[in-house]
């Protein structure tokens, strides 16, 4: 059976992705969540190039890993340098470490142009390093930067520096795909020569400048190499690293390769969710396997297929991966949709002619601009209003908003403010309450003049705060005439929900989003109004 070892450089490769700054507290955490994964390896920094690195080794000795071993990432020494007198191989041996990766270059124009030294001299750097490191009693592994690029380029150099990396003793020579321009087939063909002239283990680090990291690596994997690198969710330089987040289901369910347990796996999307949050980075809906769209399903032959057969659509069961399968609402949706989706909300499934009229309605309300898909609460309300009994809990009268400015007196420096004011009559049960209210804009207007008429019937309703606000424009040809959608998202401290609405004139768009964001919470939590 094949065994094909997982390292991954999350913290410090994935770490260069701009808008990426973890804390070492962070990369203590996301060190357990890759240990509970499965991870073989995790290369944990370069502790030669920043006082945080040096931290987090320092630190990390206390994890408790079950499965992992952290390595330690720096380069080769430098050239006309003894490796013992190398600050970044002794900043190595001080991050205690049982095993490290080292970097060098595998192409000669990158030797000669960048490093500004012979291909020779790079030689030796090489093999110092690694037998000092080894001298030490460490395992090394030993990364050939720009080997592809320098194989195509010079063949015969490139593989000189894998020799010399084997013979000095590296555990594992991983070979490069740096600049991520690579094609899978010269992968394949590159290692397969590789493989001929040498008998060491062999890796693979790629990049996914032409969107193919994870199909080379799994190109690489089919070629012989044992040793695979990435990151969680794909994170790196310009356009990321090979995602472990797809190589790992692709290794193990559809290649047939045990790199991890069917526990470990099960894990992978909620370690796709931590890292990203970690990461103060929006996690990424469209990702395969651990995205929320990648068993999402919108078309009305897709879900019927889907009721029916629940493969009919889906390449895996998305539970082997921690995932679920989702359906969206739209204007493409069929009755199959409608009670999927009321089903999956614990919602009655409307019957009969209730559920053509939702579909009716869906369709309708979506060629106005409304949005459903993104929307879940307005669309649990468009299911509960065809309901016999539903009751809203409260009804619209009427409601007008001005925007004045020559009233309020200036508040910041001589710069006068416009004044917005809310008047809204709404009917509670058999009472109409009238009630007016000020706010930095006409949707804060309205909010506030909304809550203030339902508080005294619904005191509960403090916890609802509205948390974003966004409008897009849908027919930008039709200038201030357009139509347009206003999505907003609300939040009791417990749940988040999204409501839409849409209209020519935005303040109504509003008002319709903002008044199905009460009604869901509402319907809810808060039952009957309080006399």
């Amino acid at each position: 059976m094949m065994i094909v070892q997982l390292y991954d450089t999350t913290l410090r490769d994935g770490a260069q992705e701009e808008g990426i700054s973890f804390s070492v507290e962070d990369k203590l955490k996301i060190c357990q969540k890759l240990d509970e994964l499965g991870i073989d390896f995790i290369e944990g920094g370069w502790p030669g190039s920043n006082p945080k690195d040096s931290e987090f080794f320092a630190r990390a000795r206390s994890l408790r890993l079950t499965h992992s071993t952290l390595v330690a990432f720096g380069s080769t020494r430098r050239s006309n340098c003894l490796a013992e007198e190398d600050l970044n191989l002794r900043a190595l041996l001080e991050a205690k470490t049982k095993v490290v990766t080292i970097v060098g270059k595998a192409w000669d124009k990158q030797v000669t142009r960048v490093l500004e030294t012979t291909p020779e001299e790079n030689l030796s750097m090489i093999t110092d390093s690694i037998d000092y490191l080894r001298a030490k009693g460490l395992r090394v592994f030993f990364d050939a930067e720009h080997f592809f690029d320098g194989y195509r380029d010079n063949p015969e150099y490139a593989l000189q520096v894998v020799a010399a990396a084997a013979k000095a003793g590296a555990e594992c020579v991983v070979l490069c795909d740096t600049n991520g321009g690579s094609l899978p087939q010269q992968m394949a063909g590159a290692i397969k020569a590789v493989k001929k002239a040498n008998s060491v283990a062999l890796g693979v680090h790629t990049h996914n400048d032409a969107e193919l990291a994870v199909a080379n690596t799994l190109a690489a994997v089919e070629a012989g190499v044992v040793q695979v690198h990435g990151t969680i969710n794909g994170y790196g330089e310009r356009c990321g690293n090979a995602n472990l987040c797809s190589i790992i289901p692709t290794l193990k369910i559809k290649m047939g390769i045990e790199c991890v347990t069917d526990k470990q796996l099960s894990k992978l999307s909620d370690v796709s969710r931590y890292v990203s949050e970690l990461a103060n980075m929006p996690h990424y809906d469209r990702l395969p396997y651990v995205g929320d769209d990648a068993f999402t399903h919108k078309g009305g032959i897709h879900v019927s297929g889907l009721i029916k057969w629940e493969d009919s659509y889906q390449h895996i069961n998305p539970s082997l991966v921690g995932n679920r399968p989702h359906v969206v609402v739209s204007e493409l949706a069929g009755k199959g949709s409608i009670a999927f989706k009321a089903k999956e909300r614990g919602l009655p499934v409307p019957k009969g002619k209730a559920i053509e009229e939702v579909l009716e309605q869906i369709k309708t309300l979506e060629k106005q601009g409304f949005q459903y898909d993104v929307a879940e609460a307005s669309f649990d309300l468009l299911l509960r209003r065809v309901q016999a009994d539903y009751r809203p809990p409260f009804e619209l009268v009427d409601f007008m908003v001005v925007v004045e400015k020559r009233r309020r007196p200036p508040t910041r420096g001589n710069q006068e403010e416009p004044l917005s004011e809310a008047t809204i009559k709404v009917k509670v049960d058999d009472r109409i309450v009238h009630t007016a209210a000020e706010g930095d804009g006409p949707v804060d207007a309205l909010d506030k003049a909304l809550r203030k008429a339902l508080l005294q019937f619904y005191p509960d309703l403090t916890a609802v705060k509205l948390i974003d606000y966004k409008v897009r424009i849908l027919e930008e040809t039709a200038g201030t005439a357009s139509q347009v959608r206003v999505l907003i998202e609300s939040s009791d401290g417990r749940e988040n929900w999204r409501t839409v609405g849409s209209s020519t004139n935005i303040i109504e768009a509003s008002w319709l989003a903002l008044a199905d964001s009460m009604e869901y919470w509402l319907t809810k939590h808060a039952g009957k109004a309080k006399d």
